[in-house]
């Protein structure tokens, strides 16, 4: 992948940013200082970062995909109700998980992500 200054600044938009940030997120924290920059280039960059493996892409089921630049091995929760990404350590989940599941049908697993799904402790606390 080339160089691009357009590239750096967003892949930097997401190293700084612990909350997962949106495309549009990044957009917003970045076009003050950048007037030239496109909400399109945003969205094409965060894409071959991700397909590059240089930041991880969240898809969220019926609302926006979110990034993350963390590069050590970790799991996701998304919050059902308010959409929010929530980082979880990779050792919460058993070690062996890809060899029961090629135990358990013969695939060879190469790699897995698993997201969790519920609802984030500060949202629990407003429903009490």
């Amino acid at each position: 992948m080339r160089y691009s200054k357009q590239r750096e600044i967003i892949y930097n938009a997401v190293m700084n940013n612990l909350v997962h940030p949106t495309a549009d997120t990044v957009y917003a924290m970045l076009k003050a200082e950048n007037p030239e920059l496109s909400l399109g280039t945003v969205y094409r960059n965060l894409n071959l970062l991700a397909q590059n493996g240089d930041i991880i892409k969240i898809e969220v089921l019926g609302a926006a995909d979110r990034y993350d630049a963390k590069s050590m091995p970790h799991f996701h929760m998304i919050c059902t109700e308010c959409n929010e990404v929530f980082d979880i350590p990779y050792t919460v989940v058993p070690e062996n998980l890809a060899q029961s599941a090629l135990d358990a049908t013969g695939h060879s697993i190469t790699e897995y992500d698993i997201a969790f799904k519920g609802i984030c402790k500060n949202c629990k606390k407003k429903g009490e």
